[in-house]
């Protein structure tokens, strides 16, 4: 057994990547570390460091100038690595799908495993799409 699955079978360790959100998916992102849904007790835990990550959580538009840090960002986690897109911008574009600086496709800029969708999507829903994943990388 790897060192990553070694450390899977206990904790997932989730790091937050915010690309041009408007925030209100950054904020219920935090909601889930308060003691009201301590994501802590499933194992999950927010990390500072993309190196340290078995999940990105990616909020917001990737629109053309935040597309090549995003993308240097996914190289430089240790792989695998799993995203998970937050709310409807990284699913759709949501409101700015027509805007002149999105990118077209945000699979060419990272590629992107389970969406949550909402505006912004409630910590249940964050944290179920999470707990099914651990469950599946587990099993």
């Amino acid at each position: 057994m790897s060192w990553s699955k070694k450390r899977l079978a206990k904790s997932l360790w989730v790091f937050h990547v915010s690309a041009s959100p408007c925030n209100n998916c950054d904020i219920e992102i935090l909601d889930l570390l308060t003691p009201r849904y301590d994501v802590e007790r499933f194992g999950i835990k927010l990390v500072g460091s993309i190196r340290h990550a078995d999940v990105i959580l990616l909020t917001g538009i990737v629109n053309q100038k935040v597309a090549p840090m995003v993308k240097r960002l996914y190289e430089q986690a240790p792989k695998p690595v799993f995203v998970v897109g937050v709310g409807t911008c990284p699913m759709s574009g949501a409101c700015f799908k027509e805007s002149y600086n999105i990118v077209p496709e945000r699979k060419d800029v990272i590629p992107i495993d389970v969406y949550i969708p909402g505006c912004p999507p409630k910590p249940e829903a964050m944290i179920e799409a999470i707990v099914k994943l651990m469950g599946v990388l587990r099993g």
